[in-house]
């Protein structure tokens, strides 16, 4: 028997991450067909941040679409009225999926397979919401590290997930590779699982911003207590 198969996806997104504005009644992503001879069926749907299927207080409109070679769509995904329940002080996490189904091959005994695409969608609270013209310090520059042993956990105090990808001993130092991605809840904790002895006394974490981008964070530690003492791109 004979298998042919495709390791590149047909079906793109625009982006990596979705921040929805609460102030909005929806937003658009726009998916893609990069495939130029056969068209694609686009399927989308939300999660919690469980994993469990929704269809409130967001929903992803619509869940199945064709979209022809090369052409370009788009996917909304709507508010509904149980969205003023979510917290207002806080974000709150789900996930976006799309799943692209290729149309039925005339060959024999072809394997087809569908990829998927699964991004985190942060509901942010109208009053949370970052003007990024707006010569302000990052919100991630409040956050702590408290030292407890050979173990620095991660304090965050403000109302917006964090997630981290990366630790140092100093800004120009060679990343930690023992070092797993963590995402801190807004206002929750998180410990690093490299060791503090491994990081020092000015660890370097790094996060990603709202458009995909790595900010370096640097610490200062006195005693058992970190602050951040400087950021940059």
């Amino acid at each position: 028997m004979i298998f042919s198969q495709s390791t590149l996806a047909a079906v793109a997104l625009d982006r990596t991450r979705v921040i929805y504005d609460g102030a909005e009644r929806s937003i658009s992503l726009n998916i893609s067909n990069e495939n130029k001879a056969r068209p694609y069926l686009a399927q989308s749907w939300l999660e919690d941040e469980q994993g469990k299927k929704i269809k409130s207080p967001l929903m992803a409109l619509p869940p199945v679409q064709r979209i022809e070679p090369g052409h370009k769509s788009a996917i909304k995904i709507q508010s509904l009225p149980a969205a003023k329940s979510l917290p207002q002080d806080r974000e709150s996490l789900f996930y976006f999926n799309l799943r692209e189904i290729p149309p039925r091959s005339e060959k024999q005994n072809v394997l087809q397979i569908a990829l998927q695409t699964r991004i985190k969608l942060f509901y942010r609270p109208e009053k949370l919401m970052i003007d990024p013209r707006a010569s302000i310090k990052p919100v991630q520059n409040q956050l702590t590290l408290k030292k407890n042993g050979d173990q620095y956990t991660v304090i965050n105090p403000t109302g917006y997930y964090v997630t981290l990808i990366t630790a140092a001993s100093h800004v120009d130092g060679k990343e930690e590779s023992d070092f797993k991605p963590i995402m801190i809840p807004p206002q929750g904790s998180a410990a690093i699982n490299v060791k503090a002895s491994k990081l020092g006394s000015h660890p370097v974490l790094s996060y990603i911003d709202d458009f995909g981008g790595r900010p370096k964070l640097t610490f200062s530690c006195k005693a058992n207590e970190c602050r951040v003492t400087d950021s940059r791109e």
